[in-house]
């Protein structure tokens, strides 16, 4: 990605911070930008690719976010929790995330890591895929809900850390669980 590109998807971002995913047009990132629409087509071919690059341009600030130490259960919490920080740094462009087709390379790189999390853990290999996107649907849907007021005003003791923590908790048991039932088959 190119400095101008950068640029115009990072307005993109920040408008969207701003008035919500709907506010973002070629037109007013021009005008934040102090360029006509027309001006920014040789960088972004299309409204879509503007999308797809600010998608590109969240998750490559997510997986930044996110280190792989520790074992895999620590892993794969610094990787939920990094999701759900993403979310509340973007609210309004967040919901790109889960709104666009998965088909950027950073979205392949999240994937990949929430797989090679899995393998580590001794997952079988023909049950990677689903728990991946079993995972995945928990921490991008999760974050969204969150975000988006899904959610409301919270649970009884207004505590939505604690809830996703359970949640995760009850996840990394059914990873164990089929960790050891392969081990026993």
């Amino acid at each position: 990605m190119d400095e101008k590109q950068r640029q115009i998807i990072d307005q993109a971002i920040a408008l969207a911070d701003e008035r919500g995913v709907e506010a973002v047009s070629m037109r007013a990132v021009g005008q934040r930008l102090g360029l006509s629409p027309m001006a920014l087509y040789p960088y972004l071919p299309s409204k879509g690719a503007l999308l797809d690059g600010m998608v590109e341009r969240l998750l490559g600030e997510l997986l930044a976010m996110a280190p792989g130490v520790g074992g895999w259960q620590d892993r794969l919490r610094t990787v939920s929790e990094a999701v759900r920080e993403l979310a509340r740094r973007h609210p309004g462009a967040y919901p790109l995330v889960v709104a666009r087709p998965g088909a950027t390379a950073e979205a392949r790189r999240l994937d990949d890591l929430i797989s090679e999390i899995l393998r580590t853990a001794g997952v079988p290999a023909a049950q990677v895929p689903r728990l991946e996107r079993l995972l995945s649907t928990l921490m991008l849907g999760f974050a969204n809900s969150e975000v988006n007021g899904r959610f409301g005003a919270g649970p009884a003791a207004g505590d939505w850390d604690s809830e996703f923590a359970a949640d995760l908790d009850d996840e990394i048991r059914l990873i164990e669980q089929i960790i050891a039932r392969s081990g026993a088959a």
